[in-house]
């Protein structure tokens, strides 16, 4: 029952949302350095998340000095 349980959850329509944050104020350091993206000196970054990951994003976003402007949804096609 537990397995079925996990497999169920693991198909619900939260695990393949993704998410566009945009963000000010990252300036490229040691820690950016580790982000699969580079960071711009000006302007917005914008970095696509799926829901599982949103909190430790942004915990990651805040400790490099970074704001989340703005987060939205990506629509997908079905």
């Amino acid at each position: 029952m537990l397995q079925s349980t996990m497999v169920s959850a693991a198909n619900t329509p939260s695990n393949s949302r993704v998410f566009v944050y945009e963000v000010a104020g990252l300036r490229q350091n040691d820690n950016t350095d580790r982000n699969s993206f580079a960071i711009r000196e000006s302007g917005s970054t914008f970095i696509k998340v799926s829901y599982k990951n949103m909190n430790e994003t942004m915990r990651r976003i805040s400790a490099n000095g970074g704001q989340i402007v703005s987060i939205r949804p990506v629509e997908t096609a079905e």
